[in-house]
C-alpha cells in the first residue's frame, strides 16, 4: 500500500459512496483524516468508523458552496497540524438529469456551486499552506462526464469538464512549487446513491445492464476501486505525476 504516515488530509462528501471509501483508506494508509461533510450525521459515522479500525479521523462539517466554511475549515486544518494540510481531496458533489432545454438556471447554478467553486474554494484555502512548504498534493474529481459527452446530463458533463480544466491550469500555475494537482475521471461507480436510483426505475435490472453496457468490464466500479487511485495521487509514490486526469473508468471511454 502507498504510505500517507503523518499527512493532514481533507476528504470532501465523505459521508457517503466514493468520499467514504476514500476517506477510509486514507485513514488506513496512515493519514489523519477530516471527514468533511455538509451531512453531520454521516460524517459523524463515518469518522467513528474509522477510529473504531483504529485510524485517525477528525469531524469536519462544512458546506463547500460557502467561501467562509472553506476557510474556516482550512484555518482549523493548519492550526491542528503545525501549518500542513498535505492533502486536500475535492470530492464533493452533486447531479442533474436533463438537457440544456430542461436544465433551469437555478439548476445549471447548483451544479457549478458545488462541483466546481467547492473546489475552487477549498484549493485556495489550502493552497498558500501548501506553497510555503513546497509540498502538497491536491486531487479532485471529475468523471468520464468531464472528458466525454453524455446524454442529458448538460449540468454535469459542463462542470466536470470545468473541474479537468480547473486541474490543468492549477497544475501548469503551480508547477514549480512543489505542489501536485491532479484529478480522477471514474466510470459509472456502485454507490448508495445509485442504488437508490435504480430501484426509482420500473425495471431496476434492466436498468442496470444498461448502466453497466458502455464499460469495457462490463460492471460499475465499487468506490474502494475509485479511492485506491487517490491513494496513489496523494502518496509521495506519485511525485511526478501532475496536471493527470486519471480515467478509472473500466474501459467506459476506450471505445469513444
Amino acid at each position: 500500500m502507498f504510505s500517507l504516515r503523518n499527512k493532514a488530509a481533507i476528504v470532501t462528501g465523505a459521508a457517503s459512496g466514493i468520499g467514504a471509501a476514500i476517506a477510509e483508506s486514507f485513514a488506513r494508509a496512515g493519514a489523519r483524516v477530516y471527514v468533511t461533510d455538509c451531512n453531520e450525521a454521516g460524517a459523524e459515522a463515518m469518522a467513528r468508523r474509522i477510529e473504531e479500525q483504529g485510524g485517525q479521523a477528525r469531524l469536519a462539517v462544512a458546506d463547500v458552496t460557502s467561501e467562509a466554511q472553506c476557510q474556516a475549515l482550512a484555518a482549523r486544518v493548519l492550526s491542528e497540524n503545525d501549518d500542513r494540510c498535505d492533502v486536500l481531496v475535492n470530492n464533493a458533489g452533486v447531479g442533474h438529469v436533463g438537457t440544456i432545454l430542461t436544465t433551469e438556471p437555478a439548476d445549471l447554478e447548483r451544479l457549478w456551486q458545488v462541483n466546481l467553486k467547492g473546489a475552487y474554494y477549498l484549493s485556495r484555502a489550502v493552497l498558500p499552506a501548501m506553497i510555503r512548504r513546497r509540498a502538497g498534493s491536491i486531487v479532485n474529481l471529475a468523471s468520464i462526464a468531464g472528458v466525454t459527452g453524455m446524454e442529458a446530463r448538460f449540468a454535469y458533463v459542463v462542470t466536470k469538464h470545468a473541474v479537468v480544466g480547473l486541474t490543468r491550469a492549477m497544475a501548469m500555475d503551480h508547477g514549480q512549487t512543489g505542489v501536485r494537482i491532479n484529478c480522477i475521471c471514474p466510470g459509472r461507480v456502485q454507490t448508495p446513491f445509485v442504488d437508490a436510483r435504480l430501484k426509482e426505475y420500473g425495471d431496476p435490472a434492466d436498468y442496470l445492464k444498461q448502466m453497466v453496457a458502455p464499460h469495457a468490464l462490463k460492471r460499475m466500479a465499487q468506490p474502494w476501486e475509485i479511492a485506491a487511485a487517490a491513494v496513489y495521487l496523494a502518496s509521495d509514490e506519485s511525485a511526478f505525476v501532475t496536471g493527470s486526469a486519471m480515467l478509472v473508468d473500466g474501459g467506459y471511454t476506450a471505445g469513444k
